[in-house]
């Protein structure tokens, strides 16, 4: 009775992990990001668990996710998510994917919407990250701000000045104004100067410097700041009449113009990355995606109240209208 008791023990030692494995032994993972704004998290967080459904994990069942929000506070958050050891860390935008850099060389790092990977030392190429981080991008680098001058003037067939607002606490600004906005401005013959903002406050000091410029029209970057202050944003733009062209899909509610990445379907395709690293993958075989889907969207009813006709060929190319 004794040895087939003791058999019995050992046979269950023996099946127990296989057996909590096959009912789906929750993982863990971590989220940082920098919006602490709920409307702006919630445009993306559908897409983000859709995501990762479609590979077979549920939040809450099989897979456990620590958040962390706060763009005051990334340092500290990605130390704390660091000192829990989840499998992974997602990093939602450069600055949290550079804190979390900074926090951690072993914890795989998969960031989401970071323009430039490589130019920011994420990574040592797109095809070979290296080290402990892979994502996605949100645009090929180099050519973002003559894109979005081109379509600009086919809006503004005579603009000559376009101000770029852009925050000097985000890396991927530093760079695009250290580089890419200098190599444009001598490309196309226009003046492209700079307006900056850190704070909501420094939002209207920035438009404002730009009406003062008499500059024919802007280009607003994308970042935690304007996003989170969309409305503020796009209303500021009206109010110094400003043709303006956005980044990301929120600011088609009263913006002119939207021109950029289908951010929520880089969230979804992020669960790709989560689903082959909680599978045995390392980060640094896992290539960079860029953009799959990018979205024109045009506002007539701004175009109408700034006097501009939009022109039909820029019409037809878009893949949404608001009348």
């Amino acid at each position: 009775m004794k040895r087939r008791e003791f058999i019995a023990g050992t046979a269950a030692l023996l099946v127990s992990p296989r057996r909590s494995w096959a009912q789906g032994t929750p993982r863990r993972i971590g989220f940082l990001g920098a919006w602490a704004d709920q409307s702006a998290r919630d445009s993306v967080y559908a897409a983000w668990l859709s995501g990762l459904r479609e590979k077979g994990w549920i939040e809450g069942k099989n897979l456990l996710i620590e958040y962390r929000y706060a763009p005051d506070r990334l340092p500290a958050l990605a130390a704390e998510l660091v000192a829990l050891t989840p499998e992974l860390i997602i990093a939602s935008g450069p600055q949290s994917a550079l804190a979390l850099k900074s926090a951690t060389a072993t914890i795989p790092i998969v960031f989401v919407a970071v323009a430039d990977p490589v130019g920011l030392g994420l990574v040592q190429s797109l095809s070979r990250p290296g080290g402990n981080i892979t994502g996605l991008a949100t645009y090929v680098p180099g050519n973002f701000v003559a894109k979005n001058i081109e379509i600009l003037r086919e809006l503004v067939p005579d603009a000559s000045k376009i101000a770029m607002l852009v925050n000097r606490g985000n890396p991927m600004h530093r760079l695009t104004v250290a580089e890419e906005i200098p190599r444009t401005a001598r490309e196309l013959g226009v003046v492209l100067p700079i307006v900056e903002a850190t704070t909501a406050e420094e939002l209207d000091i920035a438009f404002a410097s730009a009406a003062t410029q008499r500059a024919d029209a802007i280009i607003v970057f994308g970042d935690t700041l304007t996003v989170v202050e969309a409305p503020r944003v796009v209303a500021l733009a009206a109010k110094h009449h400003l043709p303006a062209i956005y980044f990301f899909r929120r600011f088609a509610n009263g913006g002119l113009i939207v021109y950029g990445p289908d951010l929520a379907d880089l969230f979804r395709r992020a669960g790709g990355h989560v689903d082959k690293i909680l599978k045995g993958a390392k980060p640094s075989d896992l290539p960079v995606e860029q953009p799959t889907k990018f979205e024109l969207v045009i506002n007539m009813k701004t175009a109408k109240a700034l006097g501009l006709t939009v022109p039909t060929s820029l019409l037809l190319r878009a893949d949404e209208v608001i009348e």
